[in-house]
């Protein structure tokens, strides 16, 4: 099941129609003296706590943006604050290039990045590694990103493609 699909704030609203009923049951409990009642007063205790987890939840912590022609790419290395490094596939265009960085940028921005000497931009940079012979690995880089370590929702994002590197990508691929 996708994460991004769960309705949290639905299950937070049932959650709490259920919390109210177990409160009411419990004074129940107590007004007429039967012997669970104390066990009710704690099971009302842990459906507020689950109420208010999923409330919480339902805020909005899973927030997922999806850009339209980002194919899938695989994290290489994060120093948790200003550089990542993401790997993509050697059949990448230039156009699917820029809309996997945009993705990148999205996927791994969070407010728990500090900057690092007083840069304030998270900088990622997308990568191939050719084998130009066995035994000998060339990272070929593709272009960057950089995009606000303090806005999420900025789009001010400086978003850089390397022809050249494209350009050895295609001669190693002829041969």
């Amino acid at each position: 099941m996708n994460l991004t699909s769960l309705d949290f704030s639905t299950y937070a609203q049932w959650s709490g129609i259920l919390t109210i009923v177990c409160f009411l049951l419990a004074i129940l409990a107590f007004i007429l003296q039967w012997g669970i009642r104390f066990r009710l007063v704690g099971v009302t205790g842990f459906m507020g706590v689950l109420t208010a987890g999923l409330f919480a939840l339902g805020l909005g912590l899973f927030t997922h943006t999806v850009i339209p022609g980002a194919v899938r790419f695989a994290l290489v290395y994060d120093n948790g604050a200003t550089q990542a490094v993401i790997t993509v596939p050697k059949s990448i265009t230039e156009t699917e290039l820029d809309a996997t960085l945009r993705q990148a940028a999205s996927d791994l921005y969070s407010y728990g990045r500090n900057s690092i000497g007083g840069d304030n931009n998270l900088t990622i940079r997308a990568r191939v590694l050719l084998h130009p012979e066995s035994g000998v690995s060339l990272p070929v880089y593709l272009g960057q990103v950089k995009r606000s370590l303090s806005n999420r929702d900025s789009e001010q994002m400086q978003i850089e493609l390397f022809p050249e590197s494209f350009a050895k990508l295609e001669n190693y691929a002829k041969g």
